[in-house]
């Protein structure tokens, strides 16, 4: 896989897009409840930029003082707007809002699986190869940072860990891809997670624990 193409993408997402969507989510993992509500339509722009070095998967790390995931790596995203078209409209316009991504440097190659938060959220994670001349301005208000994982390491299985731990008081269980200083978890570690199964075509494999 230290060969992979962007070609090589477009064509597992096809082979993924032309099969009926699975949902994914935080409930997946025991200690986990559902949302008991309606659920809120979001979108994240799940960016690979083409680096002729090698492929690597841009992420963003939000504000603290955030009312949604404050402080969590994440991709550039949000809700989806009434006046949004469709969610390829919304993640791009959501990347250029949070990190100044211009739409003209994405390719959009197709989508993952959807995923479902326990706060509530049902996002459409959307793929977009992205070109490594892009130029980011981050929003001082949503995003703290912006950084690069090599893709080699998010295909890896070994990097795919689940974690326990106590939250509102109750255990809880949830992945985990620590890079470097960076801690991935949650809900976008999730996403890469099913990134990771696609390109690997090992959909449906577990992690270890």
């Amino acid at each position: 896989m230290n060969g992979l193409s962007g070609a090589d993408i477009i064509g597992r997402l096809e082979r993924l897009g032309a099969a009926e969507a699975a949902l994914r989510g935080d409930h997946d993992h025991p200690g986990v409840p559902r949302h008991a509500g309606p659920y809120r339509e979001a979108a994240v722009l799940v960016p690979i930029v083409e680096r002729p070095e090698g492929l690597t998967i841009l992420l963003t790390k939000r504000t603290d003082h955030l009312a949604d995931h404050a402080g969590q790596i994440s991709f550039p995203g949000g809700r989806i707007e009434d006046d949004d078209p469709n969610p390829e409209f919304a993640a791009l316009r959501e990347a250029r809002e949070e990190i100044g991504l211009l739409s003209e440097k994405v390719r959009l190659v197709g989508r993952l699986d959807f995923y479902r938060t326990v706060t509530g959220f049902n996002i459409t994670p959307v793929v977009g190869l992205v070109a490594p001349d892009h130029i980011l301005t981050l929003d001082p208000f949503e995003v703290a940072a912006a950084f690069e994982v090599p893709l080699t390491f998010i295909l890896d299985p070994a990097n795919h860990v689940v974690q326990t731990r106590e939250l509102h008081g109750r255990q809880r269980s949830h992945y985990v891809l620590p890079y470097l200083d960076w801690y991935i978890w949650g809900a976008t570690a999730g996403m890469l997670v099913n990134l990771a199964q696609v390109l690997n075509g090992t959909v449906g494999e577990t992690a270890r624990a």
